[in-house]
């Protein structure tokens, strides 16, 4: 019993499987663009974000540059101060003045301060040599 194939079917056979393959060609190609378009709106949505983010980044950054320029010149403008206040200046006096021995009478004398502003210097003078 010999069975002879047909002459047709090996061609039927490599036309069907052509047909599968085209099919399955057809099919990942749509996928496939399917998930381009996917990726290409999330790395869009991510662009946006980042441009957003940095925007954002970049103002923060100019504002704490300028709240620093701002501190830097409050500080300049409270040492001047400091060193031009005449009651520092006379308290500095004063403690010198009782360091050389001064009494209270003539604190209140030569630096123009109360007598409870001089006896306060001459105690804190007193307690610092303690």
């Amino acid at each position: 019993m010999s069975m002879t194939i047909p002459s047709w079917l090996p061609w039927a056979l490599t036309a069907a499987a052509l047909g599968l393959v085209l099919l399955q060609v057809i099919v990942h190609g749509r996928r496939i663009r399917a998930l381009q378009a996917s990726l290409k709106e999330r790395c869009d949505t991510l662009g946006r974000e980042l441009h957003a983010t940095t925007s954002g980044s970049v103002g923060v950054g100019q504002r704490l540059v300028a709240c620093e320029r701002q501190l830097h010149e409050l500080r300049n403008a409270m040492d001047e101060m400091r060193q031009n206040d005449p009651l520092r200046i006379s308290y500095d006096e004063a403690s010198r003045l009782v360091d050389l021995g001064a009494d209270i009478d003539d604190l209140m004398n030569t630096c123009g301060i109360s007598r409870p502003e001089a006896e306060l210097v001459s105690a804190l003078k007193k307690r610092q040599a303690a």
